[in-house]
């Protein structure tokens, strides 16, 4: 497997987490720079270690969760999604309102956008290559993807305000429908 196959694999498992992050910036959770990094470097953490951990896992316990798998994503961003979604809906201006860049959301988040990569490492120990250079690529495209849509994001959040939280939750549930859907019908 080529470098050139390795980033558009890295690019489609970046698509979710760059999704959450522009649906993070503008709900207006990435005003300072603390909160990008948590963003962009916990997507990426995660999508690295993710095939990493598939890779070491093997067949047989993957196979298991895989049954499992889409269903946890869809509840874990639906879960946050329908949150924003009340959050954004509230006209009173709440300035202990849930940042999702922090804490176990933020871990949720993490774990909900990088299931796939789990399977990723899967399929590359099946495929006898060595899981640690296709692993960092995907960490570092996802957070430069991250970063490009947290900026997007933001724009948008100037633009739109508060709306944009809402959206953002959308955006989310959305996200874990289609992970779901996709799943279902694809049987895997």
């Amino acid at each position: 497997m080529g470098t050139f196959d390795i980033i558009v694999i890295a690019m489609g498992l970046a698509m979710d987490a760059a999704a959450v992050s522009l649906a993070a910036a503008a709900g207006g959770f990435a005003g300072n720079g603390r909160a990008v990094f948590r963003l962009a470097f916990h997507f990426g953490l995660f999508q690295f270690m993710m095939p990493v951990l598939g890779w070491f896992l093997g067949v047989g316990f993957v196979s298991y969760f895989k049954a499992v798998d889409h269903w946890i994503a869809f509840g874990l961003l639906a879960f946050v999604g329908f949150r924003m979604i009340r959050e954004g809906m509230d006209t009173a201006e709440d300035p202990m309102r849930k940042d999702p860049s922090r804490g176990m959301t933020m871990v949720m988040l993490s774990l909900a956008t990088s299931i796939d990569a789990l399977a990723v490492g899967l399929s590359l120990a099946m495929m006898d290559i060595n899981i640690w250079y296709p692993s960092v690529m995907i960490g570092v495209i996802t957070s430069a993807m991250s970063l490009s849509a947290i900026a997007m994001g933001k724009r948008l959040g100037t633009l739109f305000g508060k709306r944009m939280e809402v959206a953002g939750g959308v955006i989310l549930v959305c996200i874990g429908l289609r992970i779901l859907i996709v799943s279902l019908m694809t049987g895997s």
